[in-house]
């Protein structure tokens, strides 16, 4: 079976970290991070990873222009949001626009595991 890859998409650090743990007690294999939108497109466009974590807010492109534009370029990114913002109307814009699944922040590590496991087995 081939490894199962994700892309980290957060401009803190902290957040990125703690993702990556999350994601390799899952066998996931972090093939790139990024620390805004514009970073995170061309990354994506290179990686091609199976799943996508996308915060909403961060500099350059947010999350939702970010989510945007990588499903215009794949129609079937895995995009799963993790953002602070736990409005229902931002959670549900980022899911017009092509995201899979949200998560809010702070979250557990169960809840990231919960959710990736949600996303790979559709």
């Amino acid at each position: 079976m081939a490894k199962k890859t994700i892309m980290i998409v957060d401009d803190s650090n902290v957040i990125r970290n703690r993702i990556s743990r999350g994601s390799k007690e899952m066998e996931y294999e972090v093939v790139a991070t990024a620390v805004n939108g514009l970073d995170a497109l061309e990354l994506y466009k290179e990686h091609h990873p199976n799943i996508v974590t996308m915060d909403l807010t961060m500099p350059k492109m947010d999350g939702l222009e970010c989510i945007s534009s990588i499903t215009d370029f794949d129609p079937d990114a895995n995009i799963l949001v993790i953002s602070a913002l736990s409005d229902k109307a931002t959670g549900i814009k980022a899911l017009q626009f092509g995201a899979r699944g949200f998560i809010c922040k702070p979250f557990t590590d169960e809840e990231l595991l919960d959710a990736l496991v949600e996303m790979t087995e559709e």
